[in-house]
């Protein structure tokens, strides 16, 4: 009795993964022309990211080595707390760029 508590506790965690995992890469990527991305300068790709504007900015920034991107640094998208429910891309930047430690 104790392998089959082992195996269906086994199934309903790796189900449990698998759909989390599963939602997490069906988060639609934050629009630069969204009103919270406008207000924190977000650009998907770092490099066209306005200096004058943004003097902040520095070559190599990115949402994959902030502090609040929430993938892998390999990962092309990951969650971010600013955008809620939403993906930043990772070669992404915005104004609350953190670098990570």
């Amino acid at each position: 009795m104790t392998q089959r508590r082992t195996f269906m506790l086994q199934v309903a965690l790796g189900s449990t993964a698998l759909l989390a995992s599963q939602v997490h890469a069906a988060a639609p990527m934050v629009d630069e022309k969204d009103p919270q991305a406008g207000a924190l300068g977000y650009k998907a790709d770092a490099t066209k990211v306005d200096k004058t504007k943004f003097p902040k900015y520095a070559a190599g920034q990115a949402c994959s080595n902030c502090a609040l991107y929430q993938g892998k640094a390999a990962d092309a998208a990951g969650g971010c707390p600013l955008f809620a429910g939403k993906q930043v891309a990772g070669k992404g930047w915005c104004s609350a760029y953190a670098k990570k430690a």
